[in-house]
């Protein structure tokens, strides 16, 4: 995209809370044109209204090709083209593979993968007809590794990462149009005490645990210099290295560390989270994580690693 005489106009899907919502900030901050994506009208409006200038929005599951649809219209219809898309859309569950619903399952997966197309089959039309742009997916560890009761997700992104190499291959040939990759390990974001849990527990970030302004960042680098793939993290080398290299080790250790790291959080009911479903009062820009996975009390301000 590069640096350009007049604002950029960039859709953010995912808009309304964690990485998505702290790109947009950053767009807006920078006098670009933001179109703000998600699934809550409430929501969305109260963060069009908190971003400075006149930000549009549109409500959009991902999984609904023709909401995608309409929402990228609006964008041209408003501003005349489209630049660039960041999608970070995905929500999470926990649960082992024969203790996940099937729906829930299925509707994780068509999120990542069919959720990363609709956003693709709508957005590079129309950033093509505007003389190129980027689309820049929000991606995970997750879909380098795989870790035990996390299947679902585990499934939806590598999945979602192995379309993105197909769509960057498609696109090659063109010298305007470019799709990258952003791959972050934990995020201070409220994704893990949003998601679905059929493993007794709630979630918890796994240390390290970096800022969602660190992967914001990232997207935007991309959209200004498209890579293929940008790693985010700093426990993303060691994770990948151990579980291509050392697979019987990584087996091994994997599930007592799920169960003392990612799930040491307090016993909850199963239930599907905000994966059918936006839960907006749980959403926000951080989650309150420390770097080393511990969880700030919003009261005291003190962390716990158990709550």
């Amino acid at each position: 995209m590069g640096v350009m005489s007049q604002p950029r106009v960039v859709m953010v899907v995912g808009a309304s809370s964690g990485i998505g919502l702290v790109t947009a900030r950053l767009l807006a901050e920078r006098g670009d044109h933001v179109v703000l994506v998600a699934r809550d009208a409430a929501r969305l409006a109260a963060v069009a209204a908190d971003l400075p200038g006149e930000q549009h929005h549109a409500v959009a599951d991902v999984a609904d090709a023709d909401a995608v649809q309409a929402a990228v219209d609006l964008c041209v219809r408003a501003h005349g083209r489209l630049d660039g898309v960041v999608t970070t859309a995905q929500a999470m569950a926990y649960g082992a593979v024969e203790a996940l619903p099937p729906e829930v399952l299925e509707r994780m997966v068509t999120v990542g993968v069919a959720g990363t197309a609709n956003v693709a089959r709508a957005a590079l039309p129309a950033m093509r007809r505007s003389g190129g742009g980027h689309l820049v997916v929000v991606g995970s560890l997750l879909a380098e590794i795989s870790v035990p009761r996390m299947s679902a997700y585990c499934a939806a992104k590598w999945g979602q990462a192995a379309l993105v190499r197909a769509l960057q291959i498609e696109t090659s040939p063109e010298k305007d149009v470019h799709v990258s990759l952003v791959v972050p390990g934990a995020i201070d974001t409220p994704v893990y005490r949003q998601a679905g849990s059929y493993a007794g527990a709630a979630g918890n970030a796994p240390p390290p645990v970096v800022p969602p302004e660190r992967v914001a960042r990232a997207c935007l680098a991309a959209l200004e210099r498209p890579r293929r793939t940008v790693h985010v993290g700093p426990g993303a080398l060691l994770a990948r290295t151990g579980y291509r290299l050392l697979p019987g080790l990584y087996d091994r250790l994997s599930r007592p560390l799920v169960d003392r790291v990612l799930l040491r959080g307090p016993d909850v009911p199963d239930g599907p989270g905000n994966v059918f479903d936006p839960r907006p009062e749980g959403e926000g820009e951080r989650g309150g994580w420390t770097v080393t996975g511990r969880l700030r009390d919003r009261r005291t301000g003190r962390a716990r690693w158990r709550r």
